[in-house]
């Protein structure tokens, strides 16, 4: 493995249940859902987490409601509990396929405080979008017409920007001696896989926790856009080597899982074209 690529994987292995969270979403959820605890623990060593970790993790897991486990003979087997899968889908949509960012704003005049609204007055405000679940009570949608410089003070104020902020910059730091084709060219196929989930699991700590407010919000100097082009970028370089490897290694309650699906081709194909967008 070429230096970057090492220090990149080594440097500090993942925390246990998050890269697990992040193996699901990204390769096992796709093609079926079910996976071998074998499995998982060869590929978590990769990461530097050792078994007893990823026993406790799963375990941890099971608990909160996000794996069920499954014993055939003596191989136990985890697939993602419903709830579980719901959440996976939002997120994959986030990571694969973002929507635009959003124009105006949704007010409502009196709310409790509730996740991707930030507190104002008696009621709360959020960034519009098809998704957003509102509240009971008098709701206003807005778009901004005066004041729009004082929009990125009043954004740091009520939304977590700074740490969002940081989290992209680190992954941006991690990642980006990768860019170059030189970097990724000669990578096993296993070692491909294994920076692909590191990958994922850092970027999707940052998109997760982004509020994707109106651009006209943001500070001028906000990471995002680069984060995503970075991921993307990778991704798609990483995708062909790291899917042969799922399909030689991966195994299910049945056997090996596919190389790809329609669904996992589908993600490489959504962010590939929006890379070919950004360079027209």
């Amino acid at each position: 493995m070429n230096k970057p690529a090492r220090h990149t994987l080594f440097v500090t292995p993942p925390r246990a249940s998050s890269f697990i969270v992040t193996l699901y979403g990204d390769v096992v959820e796709p093609r079926g859902g079910v996976l071998w605890m074998g499995t998982l623990i060869a590929c978590c060593a990769r990461q530097g987490i050792s078994e007893s970790l990823v026993r406790t993790a799963v375990s941890r897991l099971v608990a909160a409601g996000r794996l069920q486990g499954e014993r055939i003979g003596r191989r136990s087997f985890y697939r993602l509990s419903a709830a579980a899968q719901d959440e996976f889908r939002r997120a994959g949509r986030i990571l694969f396929s973002p929507p635009d960012l959003p124009t105006a704003w949704v007010v409502a005049l009196s709310a409790p405080p509730q996740p991707g609204w930030a507190a104002l007055g008696d009621g709360a405000i959020a960034p519009d979008s098809p998704r957003l679940v509102l509240p009971p009570g008098p709701v206003l949608r807005a778009r901004s017409i005066a004041g729009v410089s004082d929009l990125p003070e009043f954004a740091a104020r009520h939304w977590p920007l700074a740490d969002v902020a940081r989290i992209y910059r680190a992954f941006l730091a991690r990642f980006s001696g990768l860019a170059s084709g030189i970097e990724t060219a000669g990578l096993e196929d296993a070692e491909a896989l294994a920076l692909r989930l590191r990958l994922t699991d850092e970027y999707r700590h940052a998109a997760l926790a982004d509020p994707r407010l109106p651009a006209e919000a943001m500070p001028a100097d906000w990471p995002a856009g680069a984060a995503h082009d970075l991921f993307r970028h990778l991704y798609v370089k990483l995708s062909p080597a790291a899917d042969r490897w799922v399909g030689a290694s991966f195994a299910d309650s049945v056997g090996l899982l596919p190389e790809s699906t329609q669904e996992s081709r589908r993600r490489v194909e959504d962010l590939a074209r929006r890379e070919r967008k950004e360079l027209i």
